[in-house]
């Protein structure tokens, strides 16, 4: 039965965090507080203990327990392995955002790149006369076939066809004329403020925020961007991709993570043994060249976990013949005293409405493919600096008290689902203790602290008003459905990262 004081709590968006008493039924008085850093400043430091946390908090090893809300509408399925490091005390640390610098980009572009040659990618990519040639050709082919619309761009509100294969056949003649005989390499170091042609005769853009660049290895070439966001957003990407030979450039490619594709139950089931062969390279190989490579950054991140991926094109989703490569993609992340900042799908830096002015802050990112012919994608986002202490043992909620405060705001969380849904089912199938960054945005966006959180790992099923349905599978899920402050019981939005 839902509480007022829950519903009240709802309605006026606050973070909540609820101390619990009693069993599993949704207690008659709910605590609610608001988070922030008044209530960071009063955390305390536990008494020292030989226990591991395990035993500290009374934790199990296994967590089971199915909840119906709604009359059946809303199931919380729990079944779920209980994952804590193997320490008997958790510390709070400061950590900040490390700063764009030439420094920065060079420590990059070393750890992947050293002794490689890297070109300016706006002149490099720029088409040929005979890429264009073999484009013109291929469209004319196209509708000499009737498939006016060869990449399924659809019909707009008047039922006209929003691909124009005309038009495209005519820019691309017209392309022709000012196309280089040879591919234009200009060899340059990677850094901000290079300038690159903008595609007009003469023209050019400076990017004082970015780089784009082709990286020549001897494993092929790739993609190499790099991206300050600056006043819009505390947020550093570099990304390495490499560049594969493609039928039609136009045609939708790219990676898609194992968790998408390895349950039998789904609907874009690959086997392992497909994935596996496919891949051409054994986990053990893959997982050396990543870790060997990751080690090359020198910022202390170690391997947290790995998934397949594939590599497909076209819109008809993820199937056997869809997939044109394999790899494994490894993810890595920090370890303080031992314990690992823990890895989600949820990269934060998100708002909380659209007519915000706060500039967000993501959290540090590093994932890794490797498939047989070496790395085939990385990601770094956000890199930390890690800081000091701020509070050593930090006193820890315990386990069954964390239970109760996920049981009852899932149901909170999911409190008007009835009227969009005729039933959902929740499947949490593994819950980890690990750290977390919070910070608070109003304050500052590039220091904040790394906090014990209990982490709700799973998938879904659910059937809309309409009769849609939707399935997650909770298999290889890297989703959290709820992430709790192991040390107050608030509840983190991982999407704001607060």
């Amino acid at each position: 039965m839902k509480r007022k004081q829950i519903k009240a709590a709802v309605a006026m968006g606050l973070c909540l965090s609820i101390c619990l008493t009693g069993c599993e039924e949704t207690p008659e008085e709910v605590i609610v507080k608001e988070k922030g850093a008044d209530q960071i400043s009063k955390y305390e430091s536990d008494e020292k203990t030989e226990r591991i946390l395990r035993e500290t908090l009374g934790a199990p090893e296994h967590y089971a327990n199915k909840a119906s809300y709604e009359n059946g509408v809303l199931v919380i399925d729990t079944d779920a392995d209980v994952v804590l490091p193997e320490v008997s005390a958790i510390d709070t640390v400061t950590v900040s955002a490390k700063e764009m610098s030439q420094e920065l980009i060079d420590t990059v572009t070393k750890a992947f790149f050293d002794g490689d040659k890297i070109y300016n990618a706006w002149s490099y990519k720029s088409m040929t006369k005979d890429q264009i040639q073999e484009k013109i050709t291929l469209l004319k082919k196209y509708k000499a076939e009737g498939n006016l619309d060869p990449y399924d761009y659809g019909k707009d509100e008047e039922g006209n066809l929003q691909y124009d294969i005309d038009s495209q056949i005519e820019y691309y003649e017209a392309q022709y004329e000012e196309a280089p005989e040879e591919v234009q390499k200009e060899e340059v170091t990677p850094a901000f403020g290079l300038i690159y042609p903008n595609g007009r005769e003469g023209e050019t853009t400076v990017l004082e925020d970015a780089f784009d660049g082709v990286a020549e290895t001897e494993n092929g070439n790739y993609d190499y961007r790099i991206q300050d966001m600056g006043e819009m957003a505390n947020e550093i990407t570099f990304k390495i991709d490499k560049i594969r030979e493609a039928a039609d450039t136009q045609e939708f490619s790219g990676w898609i993570e194992g968790e998408s594709f390895r349950d039998p139950a789904g609907e874009q089931y690959l086997s392992d043994e497909f994935v596996q062969e496919l891949a051409g390279i054994s986990h053990e190989e893959a997982e050396k060249e990543a870790v060997e490579t990751v080690e090359r950054l020198g910022w202390g991140l170690e391997l947290y976990g790995w998934d397949y991926a594939v590599y497909y094109h076209g819109e008809g989703g993820v199937k056997e013949s869809t997939c044109l490569d394999a790899g494994y993609q490894f993810y890595f992340t920090r370890k303080i005293g031992g314990i690992p900042i823990t890895s989600t799908s949820e990269w934060g830096g998100g708002l909380e409405d659209m007519e915000s002015t706060i500039v967000p802050w993501g959290y540090e990112v590093c994932n890794v493919i490797v498939g047989d012919d070496g790395i085939q994608s990385v990601t770094l986002y956000n890199p930390y600096k890690i800081g000091e202490v701020q509070t050593a043992n930090v006193k820890l909620m315990d386990f069954d008290s964390i239970i109760q405060i996920y049981e009852q705001m899932m149901e909170v969380k999911n409190a008007d689902i009835s009227a969009y849904e005729k039933q959902r089912t929740y499947h949490i199938n593994k819950i980890i203790l690990g750290y977390s960054r919070i910070y608070d945005p109003n304050v500052d966006n590039t220091t904040g602290l790394l906090v014990p959180v209990w982490d709700f790992f799973g998938g879904f099923e659910c059937e809309s008003k309409d009769g849609y349905t939707s399935y997650q599978s909770a298999l290889y899920s890297t989703q959290s459905f709820m992430t709790i402050n192991a040390i107050d019981g608030t509840i983190i939005d991982r999407g704001l990262g607060y």
